[in-house]
């Protein structure tokens, strides 16, 4: 793992680099960001980032790249860092990644990256996210313009949904020269990313500053189409021209718990609570109208472990709940969500319920949430997961008082697109097949990628999903190959 010596700009060695200590990222306080909705990860400074990047082992097997899902040149980016070549690094990380003010922000870097950092073996690993996080800001800010698009080839492409995976696409394939137009069936663009993350954890600005880029790299945006509904895919290829489609719409359906009570008001799928916070501007209460119940002074819960619910339950404390619960059936071991989101969460006083699951909502006698009866469980054997499986056990219900409950146990395929497309191969939960890595679908022309075909998951792999189609899309728009049968039975 020795740095090449011709190229390296780092005069540490590599004994000296292990001493470093890894630069924490600064932080609103905790009882500052519970009464607003800024930011709570502040960003690095020019000198923070340098001090972290000269961390870098420069190895010359590269892990970290190996475990990125969009393959971003970690070494090299870190490299220029390092030589203060600020805006070289931030055009390196846009090679692989349209979208890194983003991924700097919510991708889950200890599972990818970070994780495989060999840095990780004795000390804290490299802070990838952060020294990305930070040469996107930069740029930004110096108002630096990102690389063009090559000749146009003639070739048109049609993305459904803005969300990461479609961006990702957008992104690459505007950059081989072909014309890609992005519909989105919200009002603003952007998908999950604008309507399912919080403001103190991505801003909305960022998302639009992201999207502008593309904007003048060529991508073209339409809000407010439900394909679908207001056009269907074969219209799109058949009537509309496009050479290729693909299929990024998200997994958006909520799965609710089927449980007694799930009517009553109060309570929330996570979807339905996140975007009237972000798309109705709860969060800027009382200068928008409240789109939920008042949550002042209220005890509210989030039941579920995964980033999305760490989000609700969050956003909750910041419009006033008095009381915020996790409630999770695992332990937190098996919790999805990212180790900074649960710290996060802890420092704003939020309880984590662990090894709870609710049996049933109680009405308050006027058709309001008035609480919840629970159940404690156990860790039985493996599940299909690979986590044990939770038990409940016997005679242990309680209740927990509360006037509103997020369920964010999941989501599942939207059946849109599929019911209006003939010959759309789906699997049994309805989400779309595609022919392994060229995510190509059952019908000509049309690729597909993201949570429609995997179900939920998270911005980085969804944008991994839009790379992979993007690349497939441009050999078959070259090449004009298409296998008869690419869906295996």
């Amino acid at each position: 793992m020795s740095p090449t010596k011709e190229t390296s700009t780092n005069p540490f060695t590599l004994k000296e680099r292990m001493k470093f200590p890894h630069q924490p990222m600064p932080e609103q306080a905790a009882e500052l960001r519970i009464q607003n909705f800024g930011e709570v990860n502040l960003g690095y400074t020019e000198e923070l980032a340098r001090q972290e990047a000269l961390r870098c082992l420069e190895c010359a097997k590269c892990t970290c790249v190996e475990q990125c899902p969009v393959g971003v040149d970690v070494k090299e980016f870190v490299k220029l860092i390092v030589a203060g070549k600020l805006l070289e690094a931030a055009a390196k990380i846009r090679e692989n990644n349209v979208l890194p003010a983003i991924t700097g922000r919510v991708c889950p870097q200890e599972n990818h990256c970070e994780g495989a950092c060999l840095l990780h073996k004795k000390v804290d690993p490299l802070g990838i996210g952060y020294l990305e996080r930070f040469v996107a800001d930069y740029q930004q800010c110096v108002g630096a313009r990102v690389a063009q698009k090559a000749p146009a080839t003639g070739k048109k492409v049609a993305i459904v949904g803005s969300g990461p995976a479609g961006l990702s696409a957008a992104g690459d394939l505007v950059q081989k020269g072909h014309k890609v137009h992005v519909f989105e069936a919200l009002h603003e663009i952007g998908g999950v990313l604008v309507y399912g993350i919080p403001e103190f954890r991505l801003p909305k600005q960022v998302v639009r500053e992201q999207i502008d880029k593309m904007r003048d790299m060529g991508v073209q945006f339409e809000t407010d189409v439900v394909v679908g509904k207001t056009v269907t895919i074969d219209e799109l290829l058949e009537e509309e021209g496009y050479d290729a489609l693909f299929i990024a719409t998200g997994a958006g359906l909520p799965v609710f718990l089927g449980i007694p009570g799930e009517h009553l008001n109060g309570v929330y799928s996570a979807n339905e609570f996140l975007t009237r916070i972000n798309l109705m501007h709860a969060y800027e209460f009382p200068l928008y109208d409240e789109p939920i119940v008042d949550l002042r002074g209220k005890h509210v819960a989030v039941v579920g472990g995964g980033n999305t619910a760490l989000d609700a339950i969050r956003s909750a404390r910041r419009l006033g709940a008095d009381k915020a619960y996790v409630i999770y059936r695992r332990s937190e071991k098996e919790m999805p969500a990212r180790i900074e989101e649960v710290k996060h969460a802890r420092q704003e006083g939020i309880e984590f319920r662990i090894l709870t699951n609710p049996i049933k909502f109680l009405d308050d006698g006027r058709g309001w949430l008035g609480g919840t009866q629970c159940v404690q469980m156990e860790l039985g054997e493996l599940d299909d997961s690979g986590r044990r499986r939770p038990v409940p056990i016997a005679g242990s219900e309680f209740e927990i008082p509360l006037q509103a409950v997020v369920i964010a146990t999941g989501t599942s395929a939207n059946p849109l697109i599929q019911s209006t497309t003939p010959g759309l191969k789906t699997s049994k939960g309805g989400y779309i097949e595609v022919d392994g890595e060229s995510q190509r679908t059952s019908c000509k022309s049309v690729f597909a990628g993201g949570d429609i075909v995997t179900g939920g998951a998270t911005v980085i792999l969804a944008m991994g999903a839009g790379r992979r189609a993007a690349k497939s899309i441009h050999e078959y728009l070259t090449t004009g190959e298409w296998a008869e049968n690419p869906i295996k039975s």
